[in-house]
């Protein structure tokens, strides 16, 4: 009988290759900040101090350097999706946390874009922090429609898409400030279940 082989773990990085890799990332972040997430790859691994092959052997694609650079973002997401989740209205904890998504997503040019653009492909690099998200974002859709406040039809993947289309069009508005914030506002009238006095 054979004998399957253990998978072998991923060697850990050598001190240059971590150089490298934080350098990058440190670059893509400002770059994506000033410039949207379709900034120069060549610029950034310039910046960073690095050949374009070392920028794609840390990150085969323009999607794995958007997915590294928002781990942070998206750890911190989650995290208030589980502060979130004991709110005594589940309905305010839902749309906290949305709104929160919401000035993620306008922090960078063009992410709100590629979130929804890559909401279902699952082997996009995005996926990465498309997946967590949704199930963050389920658990606290589940808890304001078992309180009645949001209705029982509406589905955790039309609140991600309806998030990141209220960041483009606020993205695509930067004269209107508050545009987001009524967007979200009006989305909410049609969320809303039969007893939506929490919401």
């Amino acid at each position: 009988m054979a004998i399957s082989a253990a998978p072998t773990p991923a060697r850990p990085m050598r001190a240059d290759a971590r150089r490298n890799y934080g350098r990058l990332l440190s670059e893509a972040r400002t770059a994506f900040a000033e410039h949207g997430t379709d900034a120069s790859l060549e610029d950034i691994a310039r910046r960073a101090g690095v050949g374009i092959g070392t920028l794609y052997r840390h990150f085969p694609n323009r999607h794995a350097l958007m997915n590294a650079v928002f781990q942070e973002a998206l750890t911190s997401l989650i995290t208030r999706s589980r502060e979130l989740a004991g709110a005594e209205q589940p309905c305010r904890g839902l749309v906290e946390w949305l709104g929160a998504i919401i000035t993620h997503a306008g922090e960078y040019r063009g992410l709100a874009q590629a979130l929804m653009s890559t909401s279902r492909d699952e082997t996009s690099a995005l996926a990465q922090c498309n997946v967590p998200l949704r199930e963050a974002g389920a658990a606290l859709l589940a808890r304001a429609q078992a309180s009645g406040a949001v209705r029982s039809d509406v589905s955790i993947d039309d609140l991600m898409q309806l998030t990141n289309a209220i960041a483009l069009a606020a993205e695509q508005s930067p004269d209107d400030p508050e545009l987001a914030e009524r967007l979200l506002m009006l989305t909410l009238q049609g969320l809303k279940g039969p007893s939506a006095e929490g919401c």
